[in-house]
């Protein structure tokens, strides 16, 4: 970034991209708090990329690590306020409050300045010199100036044009309150002229929405063209979910990744004693285990092994037709595809080509949904990409319209009564996974299951419902609302009235039906059973429910 200093234009195009990366984050109820230089990516066209934004989220804002999340000389004040400071009132929880999305203002304004003025701030003083300096400029009537005359670039200052002035004194507003938000500079004035040459974000139409998605479709007249070059990364056009699915089929191991290049690095326990300090600060012992540090460390995989193992797949697979005869589906167009259609589904979920054909065809077909609906029905019988399996599901279960819309209307903070069962039954369940058990995990259910009971008020909440949300909030762990329009999409459908105030004669059905069933998947355990005379009734125990739910789940997943 170095060369946006020769160019002032160029710096306040970065800016602004910055900015608008930053609303969306913020939209998505997200703070980068890790807003650098080396975290700000240029394309080959020059747009900017924001990177490594999702550690603060991912960690309950720092919570989860020992390290502090962001860097010294690009804090804002609250931030190292909250660090640093204790807590006066001892009735008051030490753990700092997260941090808000004006923080990265701040950081952008100091990124600014040093672009503006070509040298870093701060340079040559230790972190506590940094933190203490940023702390002090509270008592200062002109940031900008202060900085100027602190790091002898006064003259560079003086020589910059007003808009520019005006964006840093914004930016590096001290008091978080009189800041501005991402948003407020983007409809700035100082951005009068660079905003009418960017196009308005759009939100893509959802893929269960009645919106049409390919409105902006561009095509060549012969569509055979697009997969004639020979040169053309076909791979490249793929999402980068798809393709990392691919690169751990093909044999990629990240963590094996990681260890190589050091970024994971383990000790035996005695060498990571903690040290013995003596009061003037001398310390004695091994010194503090790296591990448990912060490497930001950038570490490229190597596509080498998964092109090397999709050599062979023709470029017509990247782009099917999706006709309604079954011969122009991928899957029966070669005869390796064919082997390998007959091959046991645990081997075929194991195999790079195979999953590729599967998922671009996929992926195509739920793009077109629901005007492809029943191709989706007729692949979905042949076998579904893990991959893509959530939003199979979805389209399978008939989920359409603006279920995101209709999530976040729904009241989920309001207090019920239905509030005490679920706190009680989601700690104690799921603990098989990591992911569901976790407590994200544990805040996404309470979420999905009160949002089912208040737009459900005919029914109610018998235990066993966390199990049944379980592989829809899995498969969908971060879009809630789609895990809830499956969950809401399943239960009419294979558990109709189970979930009345009065449902025994609902249970005594399914009974009848599931002893049905037990005699036709295994009748060995049918008549164990009847020479045992058992037969299944009615219980008031809710455990029982429980298992009759989940079972009754699996079956449901299973016809589907």
């Amino acid at each position: 970034m170095s060369g946006l200093t020769k160019c002032p234009s160029k710096t306040m195009h970065l800016a602004f991209e910055v900015l608008q990366g930053l609303e969306y984050m913020n939209c998505h109820r997200m703070v980068h708090r890790a807003l650098a230089p080396h975290n700000i990516l240029l394309d080959g066209e020059g747009h900017v990329k924001l990177a490594k934004f999702g550690l603060y989220h991912i960690t309950d804002h720092g919570a989860d690590v020992d390290f502090p999340i962001g860097y010294p000389s690009y804090l804002a004040p609250e931030v190292i306020a909250k660090g640093i400071l204790k807590p006066t009132d001892p009735t008051q929880h030490e753990r700092p409050l997260p941090s808000g999305p004006k923080s990265d203002i701040w950081s952008l304004g100091v990124i600014m300045f040093e672009l503006c003025v070509g040298r870093k701030l701060f340079q040559n003083l230790g972190i506590n010199e940094k933190l203490k300096l940023i702390l002090t400029l509270g008592c200062v009537d002109d940031i900008v100036t202060a900085l100027g005359e602190e790091h002898g670039c006064m003259d560079i200052i003086k020589d910059l044009p007003e808009s520019r002035l005006t964006l840093l004194r914004k930016c590096l507003t001290f008091h978080p309150s009189k800041r501005p938000t991402a948003t407020d500079l983007l409809h700035d004035s100082v951005f009068s002229e660079i905003s009418p040459l960017y196009v308005p974000y759009r939100k893509p139409a959802s893929l269960f929405s009645s919106a049409l998605r390919c409105a902006d479709l561009i095509l060549p007249e012969d569509i055979s063209l697009l997969c004639k070059e020979l040169d053309s990364d076909f791979l490249a056009e793929r999402s980068i979910e798809e393709v990392y699915y691919l690169w751990c089929l093909a044999g990629g191991d990240l963590e094996k990744e990681l260890i190589s290049k050091g970024i994971i690095r383990s000790k035996p326990p005695i060498c990571t004693l903690p040290n013995f300090l003596l009061e003037d600060g001398e310390s004695f012992g091994q010194g503090r285990d790296r591990s448990f540090l912060l490497d930001d460390t950038t570490v490229n995989l190597s596509l080498c092994q998964l092109r090397n193992r999709l050599k062979d797949v023709p470029g017509e697979v990247f782009y099917p037709l999706l006709g309604e005869d079954q011969s122009n589906v991928p899957h029966s167009g070669s005869n390796n595809e064919l082997s390998t259609s007959a091959l046991p589904l645990i081997i075929r979920e194991r195999d790079t080509e195979y999953q590729l054909n599967r998922i671009v065809l996929f992926d195509r077909l739920l793009k077109a949904y629901p005007y492809k609906k029943n191709l989706v029905w007729k692949e979905a019988r042949v076998d579904i990409p893990p991959l893509l399996r959530g939003l199979t599901w979805a389209a399978l279960l008939g989920v359409e319209g603006a279920i995101q819309e209709k999530y976040d209307s729904t009241d989920k903070d309001t207090p019920i009564p239905t509030d005490r069962q679920i706190e009680v039954d989601i700690p104690r369940c799921h603990q098989y996974d990591e992911l569901l058990s976790s407590p994200e995990g544990h805040s996404k259910f309470r979420r999905v299951l009160k949002a089912w009971v208040v737009s459900h008020p005919n029914l109610v909440y018998w235990q066993g419902l966390d199990s049944l949300c379980a592989p829809f909030l899995y498969l969908n762990f971060n879009n809630e609302a789609l895990a809830y329009a499956c969950m809401s999409a399943f239960i009419p459908k294979y558990l109709y009235n189970f979930f009345l105030k009065d449902n025994s004669h609902v249970i005594q059905e399914y009974l009848t039906v599931f002893s049905q069933m037990i005699a036709f998947h295994d009748p060995e355990l049918s008549n164990h059973l009847n020479e045992i005379g058992f037969i299944p009734d009615v219980s008031t125990c809710g455990n029982c429910k429980s298992s009759l739910l989940e079972l009754r789940a699996l079956v449901g997943e299973e016809c589907s």
